[in-house]
C-alpha cells in the first residue's frame, strides 16, 4: 500500500507567524505519527519562513517512522543531510526565493551535477528520491545518475483532475510504466488532496509513497488533524482493495 508522509512545513508557517512556539514543530510531528502518518518531511529554506534548520535537527531525534528532508542541495542542504542521514532525501530544483516546487529537474541538463550529489547523499546512507516532471525524456537520465527513487510532479494532475482526471493520470500512468521497467521507486506529491489521491494511486498502484501537506493542514482546520490523517490513510487504502 502507498505509505502517507506528512509534510508540516505548514505547522511551521502557523508558529513562526508569532514568533513563539504555538504550534509545536515537533509535538506535531509526533502526534501525526501516533494519528498514522508513516512518515514526516520537512522543506527547510535558506531563509527559513517556516521549517528551520534548528527543526530538522530536533525532529531527526525523535521521529520514528521515515523522515524525508526535501530541499535543493546547496551546501547548507548537503551538511544538513550529512548531520541528521535522514531516511530519505528528496532534491528539488527550487531556486531560494520560490514561493514552493513549481516543477522538476530537468535531468538531462543537470545530469553530471545530479549524480555527483546523489552519490554524497547515498554514502550517508539516505535513499534519494528526485522531483521529476511527468515527461519520458528525463526517467533515463534519472537512471543514469543513480537515484533510488523520483517523486513525480502532480500539480498539472491536480490542476486537470477535476475537469478529465482520466486526460489528467495518463502522462503519469506512461511515465510511472518506464520507471518501473528501469526499477526506479516512485513517490508522488503537490496538490495532492481528498479529492484527487486515491484515483492516483489505484492508476499507479506501485506508487510507494505520497507526501502532503499544505491539502492535509488546510483539511485538519475543518476535520482535526487525527480525523483527517486517518481519512487521507483511507484514501490510499481503497487504492489498496482496489488493486
Amino acid at each position: 500500500m502507498t505509505k502517507l508522509s506528512v509534510n508540516i512545513n505548514k505547522i511551521a508557517t502557523l508558529r513562526n507567524a508569532r514568533g513563539a512556539n504555538n504550534p509545536d514543530v515537533v509535538k506535531v510531528a509526533l502526534d501525526c505519527e501516533r494519528f498514522g502518518s508513516q512518515g514526516i518531511t520537512v522543506h527547510p529554506r535558506p531563509d527559513e519562513r517556516h521549517i528551520r534548520y534548528q527543526d530538522v535537527l530536533d525532529l531527526a531525534k525523535v521521529v520514528t517512522t521515515e523522515f524525508n528532508i526535501e530541499g535543493y542541495p546547496d551546501q547548507r542542504y548537503m551538511q544538513l543531510c550529512k548531520d541528521v542521514k535522514p531516511a530519505q532525501a528528496t532534491l528539488v530544483p527550487d531556486p531560494p526565493d520560490a514561493i514552493t516546487s513549481n516543477t522538476g529537474w530537468d535531468t538531462i541538463t543537470h545530469q553530471i551535477q545530479l549524480k555527483d550529489i546523489v552519490a554524497e547523499l547515498q554514502s550517508y546512507g539516505c535513499r534519494v528520491s528526485i522531483f521529476i516532471n511527468p515527461e519520458a525524456k528525463y526517467f533515463e537520465p534519472a537512471k543514469l545518475i543513480g537515484t533510488d527513487r523520483v517523486e513525480l510532479y502532480t500539480e498539472p494532475y491536480a490542476s486537470l483532475f477535476p475537469k478529465d482526471k482520466e486526460k489528467a493520470v495518463r502522462p503519469y500512468v506512461e511515465v510511472a510504466l518506464i520507471a518501473k521497467e528501469l526499477g526506479l521507486g516512485l513517490n508522488a506529491g503537490h496538490d495532492l488532496d481528498l479529492h484527487n489521491l486515491a484515483f492516483l494511486c489505484q492508476s499507479i498502484p506501485q506508487l510507494e509513497e505520497v507526501s502532503i501537506g499544505h491539502a492535509l493542514v488546510c483539511d485538519a482546520l475543518y476535520y482535526g488533524l487525527e480525523n483527517t490523517i486517518q481519512m487521507y490513510r483511507r484514501q490510499l487504502e481503497i487504492e489498496s482493495t482496489v488493486n
